[in-house]
């Protein structure tokens, strides 16, 4: 399953680079493992993005940051069956899906 590890900020500037690599992911894998835990901010765009991809094939957002935790606690998102406190449970929570 390929893994998107995005670093840092998570806005509008860098969207198009983190979207090109998740959407190549998903058309070539049907799945994709975003690893959160070093985004120290995230903004309204990287929320659209997230539930974009989660609607177009399996993503699984594991370990998130305490930024994208309160984001998603914000709108409600914290409770997506995609959100997996760590790499290895998104790991598992995918071959379960996939089985």
């Amino acid at each position: 399953m390929p893994a998107l590890a995005p670093d840092g900020d998570v806005d509008t500037e860098s969207l198009p680079a983190l979207q090109a690599q998740a959407d190549t992911a998903l058309a070539e894998h049907g799945t994709v493992l975003r690893d959160a835990h070093r985004i120290d901010f995230a903004d309204s765009s990287f929320l659209h993005l997230v539930l974009a991809l989660h609607d177009q094939g399996d993503l699984k957002s594991a370990d998130p940051s305490i930024a994208v935790r309160h984001l998603f606690q914000l709108v409600g998102a914290d409770t997506l069956p995609n959100l997996c406190p760590t790499i290895h449970a998104a790991q598992a929570a995918t071959h379960t899906s996939h089985n």
